[in-house]
Protein backbone atom coordinates (compact mmCIF):
# COMPACT_ATOMS: atom_id res chain seq x y z
CA UNK A 1 0.00 0.00 0.00
CA UNK A 2 1.07 3.57 -0.64
CA UNK A 3 1.93 6.53 1.56
CA UNK A 4 -0.27 9.45 0.46
CA UNK A 5 -0.44 13.14 1.39
CA UNK A 6 -3.92 14.67 1.08
CA UNK A 7 -3.94 18.48 1.01
CA UNK A 8 -7.24 19.99 2.12
CA UNK A 9 -8.02 16.65 3.72
CA UNK A 10 -9.96 18.23 6.59
CA UNK A 11 -12.52 19.57 4.12
CA UNK A 12 -15.61 17.93 2.70
CA UNK A 13 -14.38 15.89 -0.27
CA UNK A 14 -10.84 15.59 1.07
CA UNK A 15 -11.96 14.02 4.36
CA UNK A 16 -14.21 11.49 2.60
CA UNK A 17 -11.31 10.53 0.34
CA UNK A 18 -8.95 10.26 3.31
CA UNK A 19 -11.29 7.87 5.13
CA UNK A 20 -11.83 5.87 1.95
CA UNK A 21 -8.09 5.43 1.35
CA UNK A 22 -7.49 4.48 4.98
CA UNK A 23 -10.21 1.84 4.75
CA UNK A 24 -8.28 0.30 1.84
CA UNK A 25 -5.04 0.15 3.82
CA UNK A 26 -3.17 3.17 2.51
CA UNK A 27 -1.06 5.25 4.91
CA UNK A 28 -2.56 8.74 4.66
CA UNK A 29 -1.35 12.01 6.11
CA UNK A 30 -3.47 15.17 5.86
CA UNK A 31 -2.27 18.72 5.35
CA UNK A 32 -4.81 21.50 5.98
CA UNK A 33 -4.68 25.04 7.37
CA UNK A 34 -8.22 24.62 8.79
CA UNK A 35 -9.39 27.86 7.17
CA UNK A 36 -12.27 25.87 5.66
CA UNK A 37 -11.85 22.33 7.01
CA UNK A 38 -12.34 20.84 10.47
CA UNK A 39 -9.90 18.89 12.60
CA UNK A 40 -12.68 16.51 13.68
CA UNK A 41 -12.93 15.28 10.08
CA UNK A 42 -9.42 13.80 10.27
CA UNK A 43 -8.51 10.60 12.15
CA UNK A 44 -6.27 11.25 15.15
CA UNK A 45 -2.56 11.63 14.53
CA UNK A 46 -2.80 12.31 10.80
CA UNK A 47 -3.35 16.08 10.61
CA UNK A 48 -0.61 18.64 9.86
CA UNK A 49 -1.93 22.21 10.22
CA UNK A 50 0.03 23.96 7.47
CA UNK A 51 -0.73 26.59 4.83
CA UNK A 52 0.55 25.80 1.34
CA UNK A 53 2.43 29.10 1.20
CA UNK A 54 4.50 28.13 4.27
CA UNK A 55 7.31 26.45 2.35
CA UNK A 56 9.44 25.72 5.42
CA UNK A 57 6.54 23.86 7.08
CA UNK A 58 5.80 22.05 3.82
CA UNK A 59 9.40 20.91 3.61
CA UNK A 60 9.22 19.52 7.14
CA UNK A 61 6.09 17.49 6.32
CA UNK A 62 7.60 16.14 3.09
CA UNK A 63 10.94 15.37 4.75
CA UNK A 64 9.21 13.13 7.30
CA UNK A 65 6.63 11.69 4.90
CA UNK A 66 8.48 10.07 1.99
CA UNK A 67 5.20 10.19 0.08
CA UNK A 68 4.44 8.13 -3.00
CA UNK A 69 1.82 10.60 -4.26
CA UNK A 70 -0.22 13.68 -3.37
CA UNK A 71 -3.97 14.22 -3.71
CA UNK A 72 -4.51 17.97 -3.87
CA UNK A 73 -7.86 19.36 -2.70
CA UNK A 74 -6.83 22.52 -0.84
CA UNK A 75 -8.69 25.44 -2.44
CA UNK A 76 -11.36 28.06 -1.96
CA UNK A 77 -14.52 27.04 -3.84
CA UNK A 78 -17.21 29.76 -3.57
CA UNK A 79 -18.02 31.10 -7.04
CA UNK A 80 -19.70 34.28 -5.81
CA UNK A 81 -16.86 35.14 -3.47
CA UNK A 82 -14.35 34.59 -6.27
CA UNK A 83 -16.13 37.24 -8.34
CA UNK A 84 -15.96 39.69 -5.44
CA UNK A 85 -12.39 38.84 -4.39
CA UNK A 86 -10.56 37.37 -7.40
CA UNK A 87 -7.08 38.04 -6.04
CA UNK A 88 -7.88 35.85 -3.02
CA UNK A 89 -8.64 32.92 -5.31
CA UNK A 90 -5.60 33.26 -7.54
CA UNK A 91 -3.32 33.65 -4.51
CA UNK A 92 -4.74 30.64 -2.69
CA UNK A 93 -5.80 28.25 -5.44
CA UNK A 94 -3.18 28.88 -8.11
CA UNK A 95 -0.38 30.24 -5.95
CA UNK A 96 -0.85 27.57 -3.29
CA UNK A 97 -0.73 24.86 -5.97
CA UNK A 98 2.53 26.26 -7.35
CA UNK A 99 4.05 26.21 -3.86
CA UNK A 100 2.95 22.60 -3.41
CA UNK A 101 4.30 21.54 -6.82
CA UNK A 102 7.64 23.18 -6.12
CA UNK A 103 7.87 21.32 -2.81
CA UNK A 104 6.98 18.05 -4.51
CA UNK A 105 9.78 18.61 -7.02
CA UNK A 106 12.33 19.25 -4.27
CA UNK A 107 11.37 16.02 -2.54
CA UNK A 108 11.07 13.83 -5.60
CA UNK A 109 7.31 13.22 -5.44
CA UNK A 110 6.12 12.87 -9.01
CA UNK A 111 2.48 11.72 -8.83
CA UNK A 112 -0.49 14.05 -8.21
CA UNK A 113 -4.28 13.68 -8.31
CA UNK A 114 -5.75 17.17 -8.68
CA UNK A 115 -9.18 18.33 -7.55
CA UNK A 116 -10.39 20.42 -10.48
CA UNK A 117 -13.87 21.61 -11.43
CA UNK A 118 -16.47 21.80 -14.18
CA UNK A 119 -16.19 25.58 -13.76
CA UNK A 120 -13.25 25.44 -16.21
CA UNK A 121 -15.83 25.03 -19.03
CA UNK A 122 -17.76 28.23 -18.28
CA UNK A 123 -20.88 28.28 -20.44
CA UNK A 124 -20.46 24.96 -22.26
CA UNK A 125 -20.77 24.65 -26.03
CA UNK A 126 -23.06 21.66 -25.61
CA UNK A 127 -24.37 19.38 -22.87
CA UNK A 128 -23.42 16.79 -21.70
CA UNK A 129 -19.92 18.21 -21.49
CA UNK A 130 -16.95 16.25 -22.80
CA UNK A 131 -13.36 16.93 -21.77
CA UNK A 132 -12.19 18.36 -25.10
CA UNK A 133 -14.69 21.22 -25.13
CA UNK A 134 -13.35 24.75 -25.18
CA UNK A 135 -12.28 25.93 -21.74
CA UNK A 136 -13.67 29.41 -21.03
CA UNK A 137 -14.25 29.97 -17.29
CA UNK A 138 -16.77 32.69 -16.45
CA UNK A 139 -15.55 33.25 -12.89
CA UNK A 140 -12.18 33.57 -11.12
CA UNK A 141 -12.71 30.30 -9.26
CA UNK A 142 -12.83 28.35 -12.52
CA UNK A 143 -9.94 30.35 -13.95
CA UNK A 144 -7.79 29.66 -10.89
CA UNK A 145 -8.32 25.93 -11.36
CA UNK A 146 -7.68 26.09 -15.09
CA UNK A 147 -4.39 27.90 -14.47
CA UNK A 148 -3.33 25.02 -12.22
CA UNK A 149 -4.38 22.49 -14.85
CA UNK A 150 -2.29 24.37 -17.42
CA UNK A 151 0.71 24.27 -15.09
CA UNK A 152 0.27 20.52 -14.62
CA UNK A 153 0.07 19.96 -18.38
CA UNK A 154 3.37 21.76 -18.93
CA UNK A 155 5.04 19.96 -16.04
CA UNK A 156 3.90 16.67 -17.55
CA UNK A 157 5.44 17.65 -20.90
CA UNK A 158 8.65 19.11 -19.48
CA UNK A 159 9.37 16.90 -16.47
CA UNK A 160 8.59 13.52 -14.93
CA UNK A 161 5.47 14.73 -13.09
CA UNK A 162 2.38 12.68 -13.87
CA UNK A 163 -1.08 13.82 -12.85
CA UNK A 164 -4.79 13.12 -13.12
CA UNK A 165 -7.14 16.11 -12.92
CA UNK A 166 -10.73 15.30 -11.96
CA UNK A 167 -13.21 17.95 -13.03
CA UNK A 168 -16.00 17.67 -10.47
CA UNK A 169 -19.52 18.64 -11.05
CA UNK A 170 -21.70 19.26 -7.94
CA UNK A 171 -20.35 17.22 -5.04
CA UNK A 172 -23.00 16.34 -2.47
CA UNK A 173 -24.23 13.69 -0.04
CA UNK A 174 -22.50 12.17 2.98
CA UNK A 175 -21.12 8.86 4.18
CA UNK A 176 -22.76 7.82 7.44
CA UNK A 177 -20.08 5.27 8.41
CA UNK A 178 -17.50 8.06 8.65
CA UNK A 179 -19.78 10.51 10.47
CA UNK A 180 -18.80 13.40 8.19
CA UNK A 181 -20.66 15.55 5.68
CA UNK A 182 -21.06 19.10 4.42
CA UNK A 183 -20.11 21.73 7.00
CA UNK A 184 -19.07 24.74 4.93
CA UNK A 185 -18.95 28.09 6.68
CA UNK A 186 -20.57 30.03 5.22
CA UNK A 187 -22.61 27.30 3.57
CA UNK A 188 -23.01 27.85 -0.17
CA UNK A 189 -24.07 24.39 -1.39
CA UNK A 190 -27.67 23.83 -2.37
CA UNK A 191 -28.69 20.67 -0.52
CA UNK A 192 -27.54 21.68 2.99
CA UNK A 193 -29.07 25.13 2.41
CA UNK A 194 -32.40 23.48 1.60
CA UNK A 195 -32.16 21.44 4.81
CA UNK A 196 -31.45 24.61 6.75
CA UNK A 197 -34.61 26.16 5.28
CA UNK A 198 -36.58 23.07 6.28
CA UNK A 199 -35.22 23.15 9.85
CA UNK A 200 -35.54 26.86 10.49
CA UNK A 201 -38.30 28.04 8.16
CA UNK A 202 -35.95 30.73 6.85
CA UNK A 203 -36.34 30.75 3.05
CA UNK A 204 -33.55 29.72 0.72
CA UNK A 205 -32.88 32.08 -2.19
CA UNK A 206 -33.19 30.61 -5.67
CA UNK A 207 -30.84 32.67 -7.80
CA UNK A 208 -32.68 33.27 -11.06
CA UNK A 209 -35.68 31.57 -12.65
CA UNK A 210 -35.22 32.89 -16.19
CA UNK A 211 -32.45 30.61 -17.44
CA UNK A 212 -32.98 28.67 -20.71
CA UNK A 213 -33.83 25.46 -18.79
CA UNK A 214 -37.16 23.56 -18.44
CA UNK A 215 -38.23 25.39 -15.25
CA UNK A 216 -35.99 28.44 -15.56
CA UNK A 217 -33.62 27.51 -12.71
CA UNK A 218 -30.01 26.37 -13.08
CA UNK A 219 -29.38 22.72 -13.92
CA UNK A 220 -26.47 20.86 -12.34
CA UNK A 221 -25.03 17.35 -12.23
CA UNK A 222 -25.04 16.12 -8.62
CA UNK A 223 -22.41 13.46 -7.81
CA UNK A 224 -22.08 11.76 -4.43
CA UNK A 225 -18.95 12.53 -2.45
CA UNK A 226 -18.22 8.84 -1.89
CA UNK A 227 -18.29 8.25 -5.63
CA UNK A 228 -15.80 11.09 -5.99
CA UNK A 229 -13.59 9.51 -3.32
CA UNK A 230 -13.57 6.28 -5.33
CA UNK A 231 -12.65 8.22 -8.49
CA UNK A 232 -9.61 9.58 -6.66
CA UNK A 233 -8.65 6.09 -5.52
CA UNK A 234 -8.82 4.76 -9.07
CA UNK A 235 -6.82 7.69 -10.44
CA UNK A 236 -4.23 7.19 -7.72
CA UNK A 237 -3.92 3.48 -8.48
CA UNK A 238 -3.36 4.25 -12.16
CA UNK A 239 -0.60 6.77 -11.48
CA UNK A 240 1.15 4.50 -8.97
CA UNK A 241 1.09 1.72 -11.58
CA UNK A 242 2.86 3.98 -14.08
CA UNK A 243 -0.25 5.19 -15.91
CA UNK A 244 -0.25 8.38 -18.00
CA UNK A 245 -1.51 11.82 -17.12
CA UNK A 246 -5.07 12.74 -18.02
CA UNK A 247 -8.11 14.93 -17.42
CA UNK A 248 -11.50 13.43 -16.59
CA UNK A 249 -15.02 14.65 -15.86
CA UNK A 250 -16.50 13.28 -12.64
CA UNK A 251 -20.28 13.53 -12.65
CA UNK A 252 -23.35 11.34 -12.64
CA UNK A 253 -24.33 12.32 -16.19
CA UNK A 254 -27.83 13.49 -15.24
CA UNK A 255 -28.85 17.10 -14.66
CA UNK A 256 -31.36 18.35 -12.10
CA UNK A 257 -32.68 21.88 -11.70
CA UNK A 258 -32.62 23.81 -8.44
CA UNK A 259 -36.38 23.35 -8.14
CA UNK A 260 -36.10 19.60 -8.73
CA UNK A 261 -33.58 19.33 -5.90
CA UNK A 262 -35.85 21.32 -3.59
CA UNK A 263 -38.75 18.98 -4.37
CA UNK A 264 -36.56 15.91 -3.84
CA UNK A 265 -35.51 17.22 -0.42
CA UNK A 266 -39.14 17.84 0.51
CA UNK A 267 -40.01 14.27 -0.48
CA UNK A 268 -37.13 12.77 1.52
CA UNK A 269 -37.80 14.84 4.65
CA UNK A 270 -41.57 15.03 4.46
CA UNK A 271 -41.26 18.77 5.14
CA UNK A 272 -41.73 21.89 3.02
CA UNK A 273 -38.75 24.05 2.11
CA UNK A 274 -39.46 27.78 1.95
CA UNK A 275 -37.75 29.69 -0.86
CA UNK A 276 -37.72 33.11 -2.46
CA UNK A 277 -36.67 34.09 -5.96
CA UNK A 278 -33.63 36.31 -6.35
CA UNK A 279 -31.58 37.76 -9.17
CA UNK A 280 -29.17 35.58 -11.10
CA UNK A 281 -25.89 35.00 -9.29
CA UNK A 282 -22.90 36.43 -11.12
CA UNK A 283 -20.76 33.77 -12.79
CA UNK A 284 -23.40 31.00 -12.87
CA UNK A 285 -23.80 29.08 -16.16
CA UNK A 286 -27.31 27.86 -16.96
CA UNK A 287 -26.49 24.15 -17.27
CA UNK A 288 -23.55 21.94 -16.30
CA UNK A 289 -23.94 18.20 -16.87
CA UNK A 290 -21.05 15.76 -17.30
CA UNK A 291 -20.24 13.20 -19.89
CA UNK A 292 -18.11 11.01 -17.62
CA UNK A 293 -17.76 8.09 -20.05
CA UNK A 294 -14.01 8.68 -20.33
CA UNK A 295 -13.59 8.20 -16.57
CA UNK A 296 -15.80 5.13 -16.62
CA UNK A 297 -14.03 3.51 -19.58
CA UNK A 298 -10.49 4.33 -18.45
CA UNK A 299 -10.72 3.44 -14.77
CA UNK A 300 -13.89 1.35 -14.54
CA UNK A 301 -15.55 4.00 -12.37
CA UNK A 302 -19.30 3.80 -11.89
CA UNK A 303 -21.38 5.89 -9.46
CA UNK A 304 -22.99 3.81 -6.73
CA UNK A 305 -25.33 6.64 -5.74
CA UNK A 306 -27.08 6.89 -9.10
CA UNK A 307 -30.32 8.65 -8.17
CA UNK A 308 -31.02 12.09 -6.77
CA UNK A 309 -33.16 10.54 -4.02
CA UNK A 310 -30.30 8.33 -2.74
CA UNK A 311 -27.93 11.31 -2.67
CA UNK A 312 -30.40 13.53 -0.79
CA UNK A 313 -31.22 10.72 1.67
CA UNK A 314 -27.54 10.31 2.60
CA UNK A 315 -27.14 14.05 3.08
CA UNK A 316 -30.29 14.24 5.23
CA UNK A 317 -29.06 11.41 7.48
CA UNK A 318 -25.92 13.43 8.27
CA UNK A 319 -27.78 16.73 8.64
CA UNK A 320 -30.40 15.24 10.98
CA UNK A 321 -27.70 13.63 13.12
CA UNK A 322 -25.72 16.86 13.29
CA UNK A 323 -28.64 19.10 14.19
CA UNK A 324 -30.84 16.61 16.04
CA UNK A 325 -34.23 15.25 15.03
CA UNK A 326 -36.46 17.68 13.19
Amino acid sequence: MARILVTGGAGYIGSHTTHHLLSLGHDVQVLDDLSKGYAHNVPEGRLHVVNLHDTAALDRVFSKGHFDAVIHFAAFIAVGESVREPEKYFRNNTGGSLSLLDTMRRHGVRRLVFSSTAAVYGNPEHVPIVEDQTLKPVNPYGESKLMTETTLRWLDECSSLRYVALRYFNACGAESKYGIGEEHEPETHLIPLIFRAIRTGKPITVFGNDYPTPDGTCVRDYVHVSDLAEAHRLALDSLLAGGPSGVFNAGMGQGYSVMEVIRAAETVTGRQASFTLGERREGDPAELVADSSKLQKTFGWKPKYDTLASIVESAWAFDAHKHGAV
